[in-house]
């Protein structure tokens, strides 16, 4: 009599991710966070902080939620199909990621003369350095990280590096500064006024433009894709905003209690008067080394996403870097030149952030939505997709706000 046994097919199971797979996936959640901060959050941070004080807490509470909403989604999407979002867009309507590509570069590389001017401000204030010698120095330390054999590790580890210093100094400044805790919890619920410029500045600036696709096009790098690994994407996608709400918190509460305080900060730069009057002049050199850190993450950041964008999954590993680094080198010349970026130039560059959310966003849902056979056969749950579309709607409403800025600007 024959035997026969009946086999028992094994669903397929999440490998656990080996030592360097979860400095990858730990390496995509800071560049995402640290993309997000950069000089500009810093100085939009403190700018909020004076002028609403306590209240500030809830647009902080709002933004970190609708961030949440949107990273899920451009997280689960890309992360699960192995797609980047100009891939993505480009087999939804042949140019759209080109499109895309094009409105990334021009905010990219508007922002990275910025960024760059960001990181010679923080060595002026960590050591007294030139500005534009501690700009055209940390430009070079960007090139060098893009330049190792294994960039992308000394990426990861370079931008959870200086993701962790920064909120240690910051924390320690908060604690220093002995801000209004209580008051600020109660505010982050019930607060005593709303400011919805402040709401959508926030929510621009930390999941606008390039920022919205920095971690999700690294952990593609990572290997880390498709349906097998969605716990780990969705972890990633959480605790990536997560540090930036950290962030963004601390940073807040250590500019509140000087103000709380009654001190009335410097006009010319706020932040640096708040850190130097919460702990003298460590708290000086305290900002200086927090900007620093804020301002070549971001070079860092720009730089990979914008490249990401402008070229494939089958392009080699040597050719991104040296893209990348050309593209460090063409906006540190740029600021030599400039000085800084033009103010109408950063104000036109964030506008285009504007218009860059809702149009990869709406590719990102419109994948989630139809387009299972992009996401490998994946089942997208309704209620992410839900929550993906009420942020959609509010995108929406900050494209047509940044339609109406440039068209004020240039008026």
């Amino acid at each position: 009599m024959e035997d026969k046994t009946t086999e028992v097919e094994a669903a397929p199971r999440q490998a656990p991710p080996s030592a360097q797979g979860r400095t990858a996936l730990l390496g995509a959640m800071f560049l995402m966070a640290t993309s997000a901060i950069g000089p500009g959050f810093i100085t939009q941070t403190t700018g909020f902080t004076v002028k609403l004080g306590v209240a500030f807490a809830f647009a902080i509470v709002v933004s970190i939620l609708v961030d949440i909403a949107v990273q899920m989604n451009v997280w689960r999407v890309i992360g699960v199909s192995g797609l980047r979002a100009n891939e993505l867009a480009n087999r939804l309507a042949p140019g759209l990621g080109w499109a895309l590509a094009a409105l990334i570069l021009m905010g990219g590389l508007v922002f990275n003369i910025g960024n760059i001017s960001g990181t010679g401000l923080g060595t002026d204030a960590m050591m007294g350095l030139d500005p534009r010698i501690g700009a055209v120095l940390s430009a070079g330390l960007a090139i060098a990280i893009f330049l190792v054999k294994r960039a992308g590790a000394a990426l990861d580890k370079i931008v959870i590096g200086l993701g962790l210093v920064m909120i240690v100094l910051t924390a320690y400044i908060a604690f220093t500064s002995a801000p209004p805790v209580g008051t600020a919890l109660k505010n982050a619920v019930l607060p005593e006024q709303v400011d919805f410029l402040a709401i959508t500045t926030l929510i621009g600036g930390t999941v606008g433009g390039y920022i919205t696709y920095a971690g999700a096009h690294r952990l593609i790098e990572s290997g880390r894709t498709g349906p097998e690994h969605v716990d780990e994407i969705t972890k990633g996608s959480v605790l990536g905003i997560m540090v930036t709400g950290v962030m963004r918190v601390i940073l807040f509460l250590a500019v509140l209690g000087v103000v709380y305080g009654g001190a009335t900060l410097a006009a010319d730069n706020p932040a640096a008067s708040a850190f130097e009057q919460a702990a003298g002049q460590f708290g000086l050199r305290a900002f200086g080394i927090i900007f620093w850190a804020a301002a070549i993450t971001s070079v860092i950041g720009a730089s990979y996403t914008t490249v990401s964008f402008l070229t494939t999954q089958q392009t080699s590993a040597r050719v991104r870097s040296l893209m990348t680094v050309a593209f460090i080198v063409i906006c540190t010349v740029l600021f030599l030149v400039l000085g800084k970026a033009p103010v109408k130039l950063l104000i036109f560059a964030g506008g285009f952030n504007g218009l860059i959310l809702p149009i990869g966003f709406t590719a990102i849902l419109w994948v989630a939505w139809r387009r299972r056979d992009l996401l490998r056969g994946y089942a997208y749950p309704r209620w992410l997709l839900g929550i993906g579309v009420l942020a959609w709607l509010l995108t929406l409403w900050l494209g047509w706000q940044s339609i109406t800025g440039l068209q004020a600007l240039w008026a």
